[in-house]
């Protein structure tokens, strides 16, 4: 599977990996675009023909009244209710959970909601698939996240089968995953990305740090601290890549 070089193309990469993980008996998928600049609704709904097969059968959640009451107006007529998770005690979440429902997506939630997410999701069950798109559950930027609540967010985001990932990292890299490929590690060369390494889990910070080091020329001594300071001019470009 090769990077893809817009945001529609990997796309079109997250519906055919879900519906290939789906097909093979997870239950529990999330679809990561990690983009400083995504916006979440409009590629959501971009997202949603992988759930063609289910019509009225897919239920979309959100994590606040507002984002679903956008999703309304901007969606037009869809066939499947979007609702929004909320605060609120169990029973009425499980308000939110019928039947006949065959399928949960949950669109962008962040740490702060993982609790109400946790406790859906239990009463979803095991049988009933649910995905999360693009979610913010590991987002630095969240504050006044507690140790329990780390711990919380940790418990439940092991649960998850990441079947789609994309992350630009550090100046002229990505690390992306498709599944049901290995996670894979990417690095600009001569113009165009190249993979320098595969792996069968998410590598951690030094592994990356090795490996970008290794696939790329760097400066003498340099750590991960001094090319983090041009991280933000990786991401814009690897962005305004995706976006041409």
């Amino acid at each position: 599977m090769q990077l893809p070089k817009t945001l529609e193309e990997a796309i079109v990469q997250a519906r055919v990996a879900t519906q290939a993980a789906l097909a093979d008996g997870y239950t529990r998928l999330q679809v990561e675009l990690l983009f400083p600049e995504l916006k979440a609704l409009p590629a959501a709904e971009q997202f949603l023909p992988a759930f063609a097969e289910y019509g009225d059968k897919l239920k979309i959640l959100f994590a606040d009244a507002g984002s679903a009451a956008l999703a309304r107006r901007d969606w037009n007529e869809v066939p499947f209710q979007l609702l929004d998770i909320g605060t609120g005690r169990m029973a009425s979440l499980q308000s939110k959970v019928q039947p006949e429902d065959e399928i949960f997506l949950f669109v962008q939630p962040t740490s702060v909601e993982v609790p109400q997410l946790e406790k859906i999701c239990e009463y979803i069950g095991e049988n009933r698939p649910f995905v999360i798109f693009a979610p913010r559950l590991e987002d630095a930027s969240i504050v006044g996240i507690g140790y329990t609540a780390r711990q919380t967010r940790q418990r439940f985001i092991n649960t998850i089968e990441s079947c789609y990932y994309l992350r630009p990292i550090f100046e002229e890299a990505a690390v992306f995953r498709c599944y049901p490929g290995l996670w894979s590690v990417w690095v600009e060369k001569d113009g165009d990305y190249q993979k320098v390494a595969e792996l069968p889990k998410k590598p951690n910070g030094d592994e990356l740090d090795a490996i970008i080091s290794n696939g790329q020329p760097q400066g003498e001594g340099e750590t991960v601290a001094a090319k983090s300071q041009n991280i933000f001019k990786g991401l814009q470009r690897f962005v305004r890549a995706l976006r041409s």
